[in-house]
């Protein structure tokens, strides 16, 4: 389990090493160096999902390992609760990005190996906090630095506890 202590409370995410190995060690190493510490939740948007895991409240991205595998063929799906990688339009180029979902967002999933197809590997869901994900998605947002659906005050991932390690 891995809880992230967030500036509106925590939320705490069970990994699915079984059908997510790559992700699931990839977000645990992450996690392990402190990498997600003073990172925020940079893009909210009602109805879908908070992304975070890469940018500092000063909206300045944080260098990461190189990019992951896409898991997104290996069954799971995007559906409320459930937390993903986040990526460019390159399938496989997910890094230390993430996303929790905030609704059941079947579009997501993965449906052909091409470039549309491909889809956001889920890799975990939220087993506690999911009234913490629902207050995030609440909050205000607008444009900052260029990015868009960036809430108003900054929501901090203030600290990061990793219980019975995978």
């Amino acid at each position: 389990m891995i809880t992230f202590c967030t500036s509106l409370g925590d939320i705490v995410i069970e990994l699915d090493f079984d059908n997510a190995p790559v992700s699931s060690k990839n977000f645990l190493l992450y996690c392990k160096d402190g990498f997600y510490e003073g990172t925020i939740f940079h893009r909210v948007i009602k109805n879908f999902m908070i992304q975070g895991g890469g940018l500092t409240a000063k909206m300045k991205e944080k260098p990461t390992r190189d990019p992951i595998v896409n898991e997104a063929n290996r069954g799971l799906k995007n559906t409320l609760g459930t937390i993903a990688m986040a990526r460019t339009d390159a399938p496989h180029s997910a890094t230390a990005q993430f996303f929790i979902n905030t609704s059941d967002n079947s579009f997501l999933d993965h449906v052909a190996t091409t470039n549309a197809g491909w889809g956001y590997a889920v890799f975990g869901r939220v087993v506690a906090g999911i009234e913490v994900v629902k207050e995030i998605e609440k909050v205000k947002t607008g444009q900052v630095a260029g990015h868009d659906d960036v809430p108003k005050k900054p929501i901090v991932i203030e600290k990061v506890i990793i219980d019975g390690e995978g």
